[in-house]
């Protein structure tokens, strides 16, 4: 491969990594860009976790061999066995060197290069490859993993050119996994509430509108409940907001605690004393038992005056929910009036008979300036 050739090859890797909106894109972009800068048949990237002491693959693209997966759920290897990783970072980098890659061949040792392991060796004859080249990662300044580039047998192995040609690679990869690193704890900063760790508006927005649409088009199950946390003001104005903080933080563990109770349920916190779990897919009546646990720990707990909290589901008779804006108006009716009866458990919008004063509240035209959930706030007493 020429200079241009080879440098088309790096921006092309840079790009796709780029380009990627997860780190399981960023990884196939990193290995897919790798397989085909070296002209190889397959690649891997794989991780050191130091805490394991094991290299675990993080994904796989090429030609794979029997076992292999593309996104595999657990192929670890211990360090001890492929020890280059741990041994190029005390042995040779700590003394100056620089992260240079090597080559193996499934013949052993590669010409004029003393090999690293002969678990290497062993595992390209099994897999039917006649070469591979091991580039280690290097990220945040320290050793973060490998990338793994094979050829099958029977074709020219990889050379000392192509040995430098991956440390180019590698050092490539690092910048791309760095800034997907990045660009994920910005996104994790933007869906995430600063004071409790859980969910935010906006995380909870995204969700519905997929959960919706899917409800729309597969009739798959989407439940809300939204909880108020009772006496927050009269917390606030008498013991002070710092209280008041560690109430929420309190009752943030509790609801997320209860989510677990259904199978991917979305913990979050809307917004001041106002919060809410969205489950996709478990039926209703899991969400209701979950609700009321909330409600119950929350007494328990001596958390405020309790929890008001209001649920509504598309698995219930509420008529037919063809946008989030709508559930959100249920399930915020249903705890307006939770909220109204002092109710110590969830009501639920749409169990109370084909008159039910909850569908009623939400379906009522709203005078609310902006047209949303104000509409069912008015103000409680503490």
């Amino acid at each position: 491969m020429g200079e241009e050739s080879r440098l088309a090859a790096v921006v092309a890797l840079a790009q796709g990594m780029a380009a990627a909106h997860s780190s399981r894109e960023s990884w196939r972009a990193a290995a897919g860009g790798a397989c085909r800068a070296l002209g190889g048949s397959f690649a891997a990237l794989s991780v050191w976790e130091r805490e394991l002491g094991r290299l675990r693959v993080l994904v796989n693209v090429g030609e794979l061999a029997e076992g292999e997966e593309e996104f595999p759920e657990d192929e670890s290897y211990p360090v001890h066995q492929f020890a280059e990783i741990a041994e190029f970072l005390h042995e040779r980098w700590a003394g100056g060197g620089e992260p240079d890659a090597w080559v193996e061949t499934a013949e052993g040792t590669s010409t004029g290069r003393a090999g690293y392991s002969h678990r290497r060796v062993a595992a390209l004859r099994r897999r039917g490859r006649g070469c591979c080249v091991i580039a280690p990662i290097v990220l945040h300044g320290r050793a973060w993993g490998e990338l793994y580039v094979a050829r099958p047998a029977g074709v020219p192995v990889f050379g000392r050119a192509d040995a430098d040609f991956a440390t180019v690679l590698a050092a490539v990869v690092a910048a791309g996994l760095a800034q997907t690193e990045r660009l994920e704890e910005a996104r994790r900063l933007a869906f995430t509430d600063a004071l409790t760790g859980l969910a935010n508006r906006r995380a909870v927005d995204t969700r519905l509108d997929e959960a919706v649409e899917r409800h729309r088009r597969d009739g798959v199950v989407v439940s809300l409940v939204v909880c108020d946390l009772n006496g927050l003001k009269r917390v606030n104005d008498t013991l002070g907001h710092a209280v008041g903080d560690r109430l929420l933080e309190r009752f943030g563990t509790v609801l997320s605690l209860c989510g677990a109770m259904v199978p991917g349920a979305l913990a979050a916190r809307l917004g001041g004393d106002e919060f809410c779990l969205l489950a996709v897919g478990p039926p209703a009546d899991e969400v209701v038992k979950a609700a009321d646990e909330v409600c119950r720990r929350a007494v328990v707990l001596g958390i405020g005056d309790g929890v008001a909290c209001g649920v509504a589901s598309t698995e219930d008779p509420i008529g037919p929910v063809h946008s989030a804006r709508r559930l959100f108006r249920l399930a915020d009716a249903a705890q307006y009036r939770a909220k109204a009866e002092r109710a110590d458990h969830p009501v639920v919008a749409g169990r109370a008979g084909p008159e039910d004063p909850v569908v009623r509240l939400a379906d009522e035209p709203s005078r609310a300036p902006d047209g949303e959930r104000r509409r069912f706030r008015g103000r409680h007493s503490p």
